[in-house]
């Protein structure tokens, strides 16, 4: 069984969503000033939350950053690079997620999406992994400051998935398309569908992973689609699951 809050799960020895478009484009000149606070931030990016969430946001921020003076976890150091890219991009994965479903983050790194989504949707079974340990082990303690019942894995996506069952995966900037889907090619029958944040250049990473034959038994759409202030090209959800037999 997972253990929760600051205690990470060791490393393991051998052993339908409707498509959408979101345009965050007419927020681009608007990221020039530094908000001082997250709600500052939010009002920036005309995005609203329940002053709960940006609490909890606000706190998992700090811990955030306090961490990443010791280990590498993120870029994003302000509120408004927090907003423009780890909030928006998990906000865009959440309206791909149906209520009360279990989920894996893959490769969480410094909890982007997985501690975020488990924020903004706790109707959600949020798991998080990620192969690295003190990141892991980060990760678990920050989830245990914020009060978040989500169990840490200190381990690769292909182990965790030998331990339980999982409805969806979601992973943000884990690596191209072929190579993931390279790592669960074996594993589809622990879990239903895949979510991927990509950004512009996701089309030739889907011409790679199919010229590589890992998308011949999958069938993959763009979910959503939406731009990011101060970013160039668009941004995208993709949906991967097996083809129906």
């Amino acid at each position: 069984m997972p253990l929760y809050l600051s205690v990470v799960i060791r490393r393991s020895r051998p052993a339908g969503s409707v498509a959408s478009s979101l345009d965050w484009s007419p927020l681009l000149d608007k990221t020039a000033a530094k908000s001082e606070t997250l709600k500052a931030a939010l009002e920036c990016h005309d995005i609203s939350l329940p002053d709960s969430q940006i609490k909890q946001l606000e706190q998992y921020c700090s811990l955030l950053w306090k961490y990443n003076e010791q280990i590498n976890l993120t870029r994003h150091c302000d509120y408004d690079t927090f907003v423009a890219r780890d909030l928006i991009d998990s906000q865009a994965l959440s309206e791909q997620i149906e209520s009360g479903v279990s989920l894996l983050d893959v490769g969480t790194g410094g909890g982007v999406p997985g501690l975020v989504l488990a924020i903004l949707r706790p109707d959600l079974r949020v798991s998080l992994c990620d192969s690295s340990t003190k990141k892991a082990r980060v990760v678990a303690e920050i989830a245990q400051a914020l009060s978040l019942k989500t169990p840490v894995y200190e381990d690769r996506v292909e182990n965790v998935l030998q331990l339980g069952q999982f409805q969806v995966l979601v992973a943000r900037a884990v690596g191209p398309l072929w190579k993931i889907l390279k790592w669960l090619g074996p594993h589809w029958h622990r879990f239903d569908r895949l979510l991927l944040v990509k950004g512009p250049r996701w089309t030739e990473e889907r011409g790679e992973a199919r010229h590589k034959g890992y998308l011949k038994p999958l069938e993959i759409r763009r979910a959503a689609s939406y731009r990011t202030p101060g970013h160039d090209g668009e941004s995208v959800i993709l949906a991967v699951q097996r083809q129906e037999s």
